[in-house]
């Protein structure tokens, strides 16, 4: 649910990482336009953790490059071929 973690559901110090993506309307930038949040109210939650990750532009890359890297991973088991190392 968009920005449903709040500030007091973090302890102080936390690390905050949110995956979630999602879309909330956007007034603001037209009729119609939305804009992405995550599970985690930010702009509450920032006050109180140590470290957090934004959306959109946190885990997201990391994430892309993880799947990939295990998709190859796989590719190289079916196949029966030494797989690269990363």
């Amino acid at each position: 649910r968009p920005q449903m973690v709040k500030g007091d559901w973090v302890k102080p110090g936390a690390t905050v990482i949110d995956v979630g993506i999602n879309r909330i309307p956007a007034p603001e930038r037209g009729e119609g336009k939305t804009r992405l949040v995550g599970d985690v109210d930010f702009a509450e939650a920032e006050k109180v953790a140590g470290a957090i990750t934004p959306v959109p532009g946190g885990v997201g890359p990391m994430t892309i490059a993880m799947l990939m890297a295990n998709t190859l991973t796989s590719a190289c088991r079916t196949a029966g071929v030494k797989k690269p190392v990363f």
